[in-house]
């Protein structure tokens, strides 16, 4: 049995920020993921995309962004059960929790927070009759490493956030790349969209629509695709390529823990978002994109604020009846578990004559 003060389901950058913000109060954290590393998708899916609202980074690499937060969480040694799902959980006489992997170990403690990003997933595909013949050879719904396409001919088909940000990522690696849109307007942020545009208008990228791709060409690979510009102009041709990534998103599933008796609504976990983030079952929480409560926004800063809140109320569970004087770490400095200690600067005062 392994036992803890907070246990996070889901090491991704959410469960990651969980474990400083809890070491802050001195309290141990174990988090459970089923992939093999911790990141999230920021490991799995996509860590060599930019991410570029992490306060005071202008960019950031999803994958540096998991090693900075490991960096930063490692002095209060969290403890990881990875590549394990989440499978039951069960609550105690004394209050606690015990939860179950599918691999059968068992970790035990007063508080649950539920950090599982998206839940698992699976991309979104569009209805093209051969693509699944081609999905090892050019066909690619994540970008794990973009030196892939470096010299490459490359298709993107998407209107969002993901196939904006690979639009104008993959300008500066691939020999040529093409988006392909079925509107002429974008989901995705207004700047994205005007660095596309600008892209386009230089030359650097071919933009496309209002269209969709309907077919893959090829044998053994990809080497094009047929597209079908708006259908009131009944324009189709075809357009030479390696690779063909569509973009539509993913498909999330709660999986085991949408049957933990907790109050779902649209694939994510309802909270109080009035103080802590709680779930409609005391001592288990929710922060991150999993879940949902009115003005909601699933970014990963959003995810850092409510592990904060969500850490000061596990503070009063775990230790009944004490109080807990909040302390600037720039005037208090931070104590690690491991015994060391990172001494807040001292002020220096100027006498002004």
């Amino acid at each position: 049995m392994i036992k803890t003060d907070i246990l996070i389901i889901g090491a991704g950058p959410t469960g990651l920020f969980t474990v400083f913000e809890a070491g802050l109060l001195k309290l141990k954290c174990h988090l459970i993921d089923a992939l093999p590393q911790p990141g999230g998708q920021c490991s799995e899916i996509y860590p060599k995309k930019p991410i570029y609202d992490i306060p005071a980074y202008p960019e950031i690499l999803a994958g540096d962004l998991t090693n900075k937060l490991l960096e930063q969480c490692k002095q209060f040694q969290p403890g990881f059960t990875l590549g394990e799902r989440a499978e039951t959980i069960e609550k105690q006489d004394d209050g606690s929790f015990i939860v179950t992997t599918n691999k059968g170990t068992k970790h035990q403690a007063p508080v649950v927070a539920i950090a599982g990003g998206l839940g698992s997933f699976e991309p979104r595909k569009p209805k093209i009759h051969n693509i699944t013949y081609f999905e090892d050879t050019g066909v690619e719904y994540i970008i794990k490493d973009p030196e892939k396409y470096k010299g490459k001919k490359v298709v993107i088909a998407g209107g969002g956030d993901s196939a904006l940000d690979w639009t104008i990522f993959l300008s500066n690696v691939a020999d040529e790349v093409t988006l392909i849109h079925r509107r002429n307007e974008f989901r995705g942020h207004l700047d994205s969209v005007e660095k596309v545009q600008e892209l386009k208008d230089n030359g650097k990228v071919n933009l496309i629509t209002p269209a969709e791709v309907i077919g893959i060409l090829g044998d053994d690979k990809v080497v094009g695709v047929v597209v079908e510009q708006a259908k009131h102009i009944q324009k189709e041709f075809e357009i030479e390529c390696d690779h063909f990534i569509p973009l539509f998103g993913l498909s999330p599933k709660l999986g085991p823990i949408a049957n933990w008796g907790l109050e779902i609504e649209k694939n994510a976990i309802k909270v109080d978002n009035t103080l802590d983030y709680q779930t409609n079952i005391p001592g288990i929480f929710a922060i991150g994109d999993v879940n949902t409560y009115p003005g909601k926004l699933k970014l990963i800063l959003c995810g850092f604020h409510e592990a904060t809140l969500m850490c000061q109320s596990a503070y009063k569970i775990i230790n009944p009846g004490k109080r807990y004087i909040m302390k600037y770490t720039t005037v208090s400095g931070i104590d690690g578990f491991d015994g060391s200690r990172k001494e807040a600067p001292k002020a220096v005062v100027k006498r002004i004559d």
